[in-house]
């Protein structure tokens, strides 16, 4: 089985074409003001008409509040809702019910102990994202810090829902991180920016060969 790859964060046009073009099965719009990757809903409406079928497009959320989703969806066509904050696996149940959305919901890791609150949330999501945890007393944002985390600690792991590996993804460690973990699915975003914020189209494209795409 191929390991299927999502592009996060992208804000241009040109990023979703090298996206698609390369093979790309999800494409990132972030919705959260504080990153750079950060798009408006008439600008993330665009990006999201370029996306073809059978490529599904990913709204990234950080504990939303159901007017905003509200106004983010009714504006740009989603097929995914990923929840990438403090999220409680009751609030992950309420926002999949409230908008009748597939939902992904992130969790944050630097060791094992973090995979415990795994089966909870798989127990009211449609699919897992392990991204790594940023470290104690340091500004970052709740994702695309580009840091990783021990990919060992997923070794043999299963989870009733499907996953997702994100955290410190390059071209050069991809492989790696897909031979050791075992994920099938990764997450890459600022692995492929030039800047931050700015998803560079050859860095995609070079990603996505060395993910076997």
């Amino acid at each position: 089985m191929s390991v299927q790859v999502k592009i996060c964060g992208v804000s241009h046009p040109g990023a979703v074409t090298a996206a698609v073009q390369g093979g790309a099965r999800y494409i990132g719009l972030v919705f959260y003001e504080r990153s750079p990757r950060h798009v408006a809903p008439p600008l993330a409406a665009e990006l999201a008409r370029m996306v073809p079928t059978g490529v599904r497009t990913v709204g990234l959320f950080v504990d939303p509040t159901n007017e905003y989703l509200e106004h983010v969806v009714s504006q740009v066509p989603l097929d995914l809702i990923q929840l990438h904050g403090d999220e409680t696996p009751e609030r992950v149940a309420e926002i999949r019910a409230a908008f009748s959305m597939p939902v992904m919901k992130a969790i944050k890791v630097s060791s094992a102990a973090d995979l415990d609150m795994a089966d909870a949330y798989a127990a009211v999501a449609d699919r897992l994202l392990f991204d790594a945890k940023p470290p104690a007393k340091v500004a970052a944002l709740p994702g695309g810090n580009g840091i990783a985390f021990d990919w060992t600690i997923l070794t043999g792991r299963t989870w009733s829902k499907p996953w997702m590996l994100s955290g410190g993804l390059t071209a050069g460690n991809v492989a790696e991180a897909i031979a050791v973990s075992g994920a099938q699915s990764i997450d890459v975003s600022s692995g492929v920016e030039d800047r931050p914020g700015h998803k560079d189209p050859d860095l995609i494209r070079d990603f996505l060969k060395a993910a076997g795409r």
